[in-house]
């Protein structure tokens, strides 16, 4: 008998969840804007944990201390803190 090919463990494909467009997280009005659009960081915060480095908006856009960021379709939003004023080049 062949036990190897009787695996208890569960199937990760069934650990997964739904993908959600717009979170019903928001409830303001004007709504906030949403996770796409290019100003998704001025959202309303939902929960702030700078012990931890991350802030999560109502829009369900995770904000880490470093500036990047996890978008609720899992796009991941690479750092994109602002220059140095010393290192900023200015036009004579």
């Amino acid at each position: 008998m062949d036990t190897a090919s009787s695996n208890t463990a569960p199937s990760s494909k069934h650990l997964t969840s739904p993908q959600r467009k717009n979170p019903p997280m928001c409830q303001h009005q004007p709504p906030c804007p949403s996770a796409d659009s290019a100003d998704r960081e001025a959202a309303h915060l939902v929960a702030h944990h700078p012990e931890q480095g991350w802030s999560l908006l109502c829009n369900g856009v995770l904000l880490f201390e470093d500036t990047g960021e996890l978008l609720p379709d899992g796009q991941v939003i690479a750092p994109h803190r602002p220059l140095d004023p010393g290192s900023v080049m200015t036009a004579a």
